[in-house]
């Protein structure tokens, strides 16, 4: 990844986000008489596409497991609450990922490879140069800040040069569209909603710019979760893997009727992301292309302060774990 290669000292302490933890319970259990896993989501394809697999093949019941399935607005929220004990497992994109390096959770799973982040402007703001001094809205700790530090970053500028206002997602949605701010660091598909009521937004950088980015977002889980229940999940979200790698379509329509939204727009959301097979993902685990990709990650977010310094991707990337649920 060219941009988090470089070196530089922004000035950004970001902490871990305070808010209360707002889910909304979902009674889609497996229907299995072992186990009951709580695991949290977001409400796009990425993040619920593999549960919608799960619940819809009955993966969960033949792996002995039920699953409590919860709706959060980010990744950050979700790992607060595994820290809390509120959830098991859950799911984050990789702007998020500084948590899991900092000893908050564990990487269980990769999940697809996305490119969904953007940094949008209000009509007629044409460039990340003319966001200067202008209020952007951003969900810290989340891929929308990342991918706005990068592109910051890549045009030689700092969040100094920016007035950054911290904001929830759906915040960010009303704020921009009734022109209380000026940009965002946002992802698909709620950028849809804001193109909805602001239909000539400008798009003034995107994660698929970076020359060599990879930016996975993952499966987590609380660092005092059970090994062996961990791979028995993790076994779940591999087979759901590689139905919807075979199956794009049909998983489409399967997280469509999950979250009951039109199939058009989450087959557009699906399209920002780039799918891996499970055979794929060992391989990469082994061979240590993963822990690349984490590791690229974590040097960013020592750039940012959201990290003093880039551990080992082996301290919280369980790729032993993943590695063996594949061969079950």
């Amino acid at each position: 990844m060219r941009a988090t290669r470089r070196t530089l000292a922004l000035s950004l302490t970001v902490a871990l986000i305070s808010l209360p933890v707002a889910a909304c319970s979902d009674d889609s259990g497996g229907g299995g008489d072992g186990s009951t896993v709580r695991f949290g989501y977001i409400n796009d394809y990425n993040g619920a596409s593999l549960l919608a697999i799960a619940e819809k093949q009955g993966l969960w019941k033949e792996a002995g497991l039920d699953a409590e399935v919860s709706v959060f607005n980010n990744g950050p929220i979700q790992i607060q609450a595994l820290g809390a004990g509120d959830l098991d497992f859950g799911y984050i994109g990789p702007g998020a990922m500084w948590l899991p390096a900092s000893g908050k959770a564990d990487v269980v799973a990769v999940n697809t490879l996305g490119y969904a982040d953007r940094v949008i402007a209000q009509p007629g703001i044409t460039s990340l140069a003319d966001l200067k001094g202008k209020k952007v809205g951003v969900p810290e700790g989340t891929s929308g800040d990342m991918a706005l530090n990068l592109a910051l970053q890549e045009e030689g500028m700092s969040i100094d040069d920016v007035e950054k206002v911290p904001m929830d997602p759906a915040t960010i949605v009303s704020a921009f569209s009734s022109g209380q701010i000026d940009g965002a660091g946002l992802w698909y598909p709620m950028i849809d909603e804001i193109k909805a009521k602001v239909p000539d937004l400008e798009e003034v950088a995107s994660t698929r710019d970076f020359e060599d980015g990879y930016f996975p977002n993952a499966f987590v889980a609380g660092t005092g979760v059970d090994p062996e229940l961990t791979t028995k999940v993790v076994g779940v979200l591999q087979k759901a893997n590689d139905w919807r790698y075979e199956n794009p379509e049909e998983s489409v329509a399967d997280t469509a009727a999950m979250l009951k939204l039109d199939e058009e727009k989450v087959k557009a959301d699906a399209a920002n992301q780039e799918l891996l097979t499970t055979e794929d993902l060992v391989a990469k685990t082994e061979d240590g292309t993963v822990a690349g990709w984490l590791g690229d990650l974590a040097e960013f977010f020592v750039g940012t302060g959201q990290l003093d310094e880039a551990p080992d991707p082996a301290e919280y990337y369980r790729g032993d774990l993943y590695t063996k649920a594949s061969t079950k």
